[in-house]
């Protein structure tokens, strides 16, 4: 992949934005300083703050696939989806359902379809055989947050900005059985959370289904040669499957699926 942008502007985006998320604050978007700042350079901004995480000692655990969601596109003004890493430092296991909300600014729930690989999948593979490389499911809850204020920004900076990721909490992780590949496209969920809020979606909404949306992770990583291929032993989170949902401390969420053999998850934050 390369990019008009200079190596030093790459540098300068990439620390910026890596100062901000651990300072817990927000910064402009950098298309608002850069009306001309493309996807290309920010995929470069992106690799360059996973090398910066790398070096300071975290490990990549997987992917987040972002906006694969079509229904919510209008409301954030995006066109289409974008992936960021998952790292050993921001995945977590639900279990009994209470956390501490992460310090990211203007946090988001969404209620995610996420597999577990038991051996590489490769771009182009059909489904029964992406399907055949998964060990394991589990219906989770990705924590995405906004850099940049009051949710406003381009595709671009979203995916500079490692894919708006905060964290992920994984529930109960099944076999992938042909049962559960059958109604991924069909199932429906609902999340509930305080004051009897309440969003819906389906398994369609996310590219026509979580298996597609794996699908464009691969096509889209087989285009860039500073991006690894999703190997062995990784998870992949595949998108909301409402619209995401502000967040506060002491918060309770649940979800409730219905036409597929997968629980739903309850999460409480501190």
């Amino acid at each position: 992949m390369t990019g008009s942008m200079s190596d030093a502007a790459i540098e300068a985006y990439s620390a910026e934005l890596l100062e901000a998320y651990d300072a817990g604050r927000q910064i402009a978007p950098i298309s608002v300083g850069d009306p001309d700042f493309e996807v290309e350079a920010a995929y470069r901004v992106a690799h360059k703050i996973t090398a910066l995480r790398e070096a300071r000692g975290e490990r990549r655990a997987g992917r987040k696939i972002g906006f694969t969601n079509r229904t919510i596109w209008p409301i954030y003004g995006v066109s289409g989806p974008m992936w960021g890493p998952v790292w050993d430092t921001t995945l977590h296991e639900i279990g009994d359902g209470l956390h501490s909300l992460p310090t990211v600014p203007e946090p988001r729930l969404e209620p995610e379809i996420a597999f577990g690989f038991k051996s590489a999948p490769q771009a182009g593979m059909s489904d029964a055989e992406l399907s055949g490389c998964i060990d394991w499911v589990s219906q989770g809850f990705e924590i995405v947050f906004s850099p940049f204020p009051g949710w406003r920004f381009s595709g671009a900076d979203c995916a500079a900005a490692f894919g708006l990721h905060g964290a992920l909490y994984l529930g109960t992780r099944l076999p992938f059985t042909q049962s559960i590949i059958d109604q991924l496209p069909r199932f429906r969920i609902e999340l509930e959370g305080p004051g009897g809020k309440r969003l819906t979606g389906c398994g369609a909404d996310v590219l026509d289904g979580p298996l597609r949306a794996l699908s464009y992770l691969l096509d889209t990583l087989a285009t860039d040669d500073s991006a690894a291929p999703v190997g062995e032993g990784e998870i992949v989170t595949t998108g909301t499957l409402t619209d995401a949902a502000p967040i506060l401390p002491g918060e309770r969420w649940t979800t409730r699926l219905d036409g597929i053999d997968l629980p739903g998850a309850t999460i409480t934050f501190r």
